[in-house]
């Protein structure tokens, strides 16, 4: 049976803990034994017995309550992962609560528990700097505080939390359906199938991406990756809607990754890419793009355009330039011409460089006014001014999209924003990773 009631300072161990660098005693022991513990359980365990698990293993360092929370779909609720405490749980709003905001700045935030001499802890729960939810906790703060030592340890279960809960998501639906609030279409499924992580941080660079509709999505795509020192960046938007445009979209991601894996260059990619949509569906369906290199050394972008929109970049909080570069012909047109244009752009530390589809400045209010590029710009030149993390600064980007629309989008949108030399990426770590605790 697991014990949820037991509660207390973290008890010192009935023996000693070898260590690399000498014996673990204390709170040092005893989390080096929680975290061999779970990892021992979490072997054999299904998916759906992950949250009774996770709150019974932790208990030994005094933490009771723990609750896991995934962030939906949409990113604006925080839904409880069912079994153990989590019973009776309320889903949370991003907006509005304890949970939404330590969700939204990355920040552990503390308040009164309902026993004496305990705190409730909200903590962040992130896959490297992706966001992936939050974990609630009650924990001993025998001086009204938390203790620095048993807080880091907190994270790092949370940190431990994430990796977990990523493992046992391909071996069942449990929490992608926890993640859903309604039913989401086949081209939806597909396209989020094919999607990479929506936040990567490394240093000197952050990329964090977002498309919508979340559950209807057709056409749009997006992808990154980051190889040696080049962040290879896409954006792809298929002709048509539903589930003809996602496999269009599908196919042109797929080809994009073979050449990128292959060592193509960018024109060597545009073409391998247009090849393969030509030959599979004979010119009856075509996709525009823009494919990016950018060199994290030297700050240089080279990128192709395929009858897209052009990129912008952004410095010191203002739109200082669009990237405008003869297009190419849209991939699958049979006859285009070949090669494309390829264009070069030097960036300077604390730029930022934002790819994105016409559905996201097209997107039109009833009386028929457009998002615009313009807006766009303003509404990220706000965001930084805010000082907001990147992913924080895309979820609110949607919300304004759909906000402009009354709610219902009228076309898929993407939206792939790149920082470089920022140092940004420092403000998605854990908060004790931050401060160098442990």
């Amino acid at each position: 049976m697991i014990d949820h009631d037991r509660s207390g300072d973290p008890a010192d161990p009935s023996g000693e803990v070898p260590a690399a660098g000498g014996t673990l005693t204390g709170i040092d022991a005893v989390a080096a034994t929680v975290f061999a513990e779970l990892l021992e359980a979490t072997h054999l365990t299904r998916p759906d017995d992950i949250a009774p698990v996770l709150a019974d293993k932790v208990v030994p360092l005094g933490v009771t309550d723990l609750v896991v929370y995934l962030i939906d779909v949409e990113q604006t609720a925080l839904i409880p992962v069912p079994g153990g405490p989590a019973a009776g749980r309320p889903v949370l709003r991003v907006e509005g609560t304890l949970a939404g905001r330590a969700f939204a700045t990355v920040a552990v935030l503390e308040a009164d528990a309902p026993a004496p001499g305990r705190r409730r802890l909200w903590l962040p729960m992130v896959d490297g700097t992706d966001r992936i939810g939050v974990v609630e906790m009650t924990v001993p703060a025998p001086r009204g505080r938390v203790e620095s030592r048993l807080l880091a340890y907190c994270e790092r279960y949370v940190h431990l939390t994430a990796q977990v809960i990523l493992s046992k998501s391909a071996y069942g639906d449990v929490f992608e359906l926890v993640r859903r609030r309604q039913p989401m279409s086949v081209a939806a499924e597909l396209q989020r199938s094919l999607l990479p992580p929506l936040v990567f941080a490394t240093r000197n660079l952050v990329v964090a991406g977002v498309l919508e509709p979340c559950y209807t999505v057709g056409g749009d795509s997006f992808d990154y990756a980051v190889n040696g020192d080049v962040a290879h960046l896409a954006v792809f938007d298929a002709m048509g809607h539903g589930l003809t445009a996602a496999g269009t979209a599908a196919v042109a991601l797929s080809a994009y990754r073979t050449a990128r894996r292959q060592l193509l260059d960018l024109g060597g990619t545009y073409a391998a890419i247009d090849a393969t949509l030509v030959e599979e569906f004979h010119g009856e369906r075509y996709a525009t793009a823009v494919l990016g290199q950018l060199s994290l050394a030297s700050g240089t972008l080279r990128w192709v355009n395929a009858g897209h929109p052009p990129p912008l970049v952004l410095r010191g909080g203002k739109l200082i330039k669009v990237l405008d570069l003869h297009p190419g012909t849209p991939l699958g047109v049979p006859f285009g011409e070949l090669p494309p244009a390829i264009g070069e752009e030097a960036l300077e530390p604390g730029d930022r460089l934002l790819l994105y589809s016409d559905g996201v400045t097209e997107a039109r209010t009833a009386d028929g006014s457009f998002f615009t590029a313009e807006r766009l710009a303003e509404f990220l030149e706000r965001q930084a001014a805010a000082g907001l993390p990147t992913p924080e600064t895309l979820r609110r980007l949607r919300q304004a999209i759909i906000t402009h629309q009354a709610g219902q989008l009228q076309d898929d949108a993407t939206v792939l924003l790149v920082e470089w030399r920022r140092d940004s990426e420092l403000s998605l770590l854990p908060q004790t990773v931050r401060v160098g605790q442990v």
